[in-house]
């Protein structure tokens, strides 16, 4: 076993799951998290997480996850356990890159969110389901990945909730307050049950790169100061949560990508255009980054963490999005440029996401996957020599 490898957090799931995770997609008359609407789901869900665990750990990943068998997307099932949110399908899902770079690949449309009341991360099923993995683990480290904070606002303050007449928030501050409240008391049951490592992803950060020409905030006539304070207002609520975590007790990681669908990415935009925002001012113990193609830019990019002793680094080097075996020349080279810059004991290796963002997955078979993971280990034992 070695801990320079790490898995981001999702893992392909087995068919008999699927099959009750499809009928969700396409009903909104149900409710979160949906056990008492499918006869055989919870029991389905918790046998087929105690196998995947079980292949993590025959695996030899020193941290493990529930696979996130328990979610249908990685963002939206943690909001749909808050209290005061309400779950509906959508005119339309989101929209990715197909494979071709340029053609839309419109996704699932189980994506509305209704805020119905103030939001509250009370008595939230996640935690349930961690006190779960912890059991199914035993002494195997576990974390728990959630959505950012800031991932969240930015949708939902983009959404049609705020200030209407029968609006719960009737401005952004409002929605961002509510918003802390409802994370602070997840994080503190979280910490309650004996969490230590929590997780929070996030897919916004590259919007606020300008050689993203993928991003709304890319082109002419762009307020770039608007631009920047949005980019500054998305740090400051994951940094209050973030420094909350700590005062528990917690490690604080976060993973950031460019949109992980079938196989497919939301769009570009380099960590040099961002590490003096998202990279140099989050408070996170550990980053996880996607740097498996071009669009990533430049490793220099890490030159922020330079003045961040106690921060890790988990280059994303390996790609979930193939089946093919990754180029191991290649991960090497971009370590050592790494190493350069970073001490390499500061270093970690991953895939560039996880293999099933949402519950369809990424275009490759489970023992492809495991293939890849087990590449990935070998390549960190190899160099780091442990």
């Amino acid at each position: 076993m070695t801990d320079k490898f790490q898995i981001v957090g999702s893992l392909l799931r087995p068919d008999e799951l699927l099959k009750y995770k499809t009928q969700i997609e396409h009903n909104d008359d149900i409710q979160y998290p949906f056990y008492e609407n499918y006869e055989g789901y919870e029991k389905c869900e918790t046998e087929a997480i105690k196998q995947v665990v079980a292949k993590e750990i025959e695996h030899n990943l020193s941290v493990v996850t529930d696979g996130e068998f328990s979610k249908s997307m990685w963002h939206l099932d943690f909001v749909w356990g808050f209290g005061g949110v309400k779950r509906y399908i959508a005119d339309h899902g989101y929209f990715f890159r197909d494979v071709d770079g340029t053609s839309k690949y419109e996704t699932r449309k189980d994506i509305g969110l209704r805020i119905t009341d103030k939001l509250s991360g009370k008595n939230h099923h996640f935690i349930q389901l961690f006190k779960q993995l912890q059991d199914t683990a035993g002494e195997q480290q576990t974390k728990l990945c959630v959505p950012s904070p800031s991932h969240i606002f930015g949708e939902l303050s983009w959404s049609d909730n705020i200030g209407g007449t029968d609006s719960v928030y009737q401005n952004i501050q409002e929605l961002k307050e509510g918003l802390v409240i409802a994370y602070k008391e997840f994080v503190e049951e979280f910490a309650a049950v004996g969490g230590k490592i929590l997780q929070f992803d996030d897919c916004l950060w590259e919007l606020f790169a300008d050689d993203n020409p993928n991003s709304p905030f890319t082109g002419e006539n762009i307020n770039q100061d608007e631009v920047k304070g949005l980019a500054t207002e998305f740090i400051d609520i994951n940094n209050t949560v973030i420094d909350f975590g700590h005062s528990l007790g917690l490690k604080m990681w976060t993973h950031n990508c460019r949109g992980n669908y079938d196989s497919r990415n939301m769009g570009g935009g380099s960590y040099a255009k961002i590490a003096n925002l998202f990279l140099k001012q989050l408070k996170y113990d550990r980053f996880f980054l996607e740097w498996d193609d071009d669009r990533a830019g430049s490793i220099e990019a890490l030159e922020v963490f330079k003045d961040r002793p106690e921060t890790e680094i988990v280059l994303g080097l390996l790609s979930s999005k193939t089946s093919t075996l990754d180029d191991e020349a290649r991960v090497v080279r971009l370590l050592d440029e790494a190493s350069k810059i970073i001490d390499k004991d500061r270093l970690l290796l991953s895939h560039q996401c996880g293999f099933a963002s949402c519950d369809g997955g990424n275009e490759l078979s489970e023992a492809q996957q495991w293939a890849k993971i087990d590449q990935g280990q070998k390549i960190a034992k190899q160099y780091w020599n442990n």
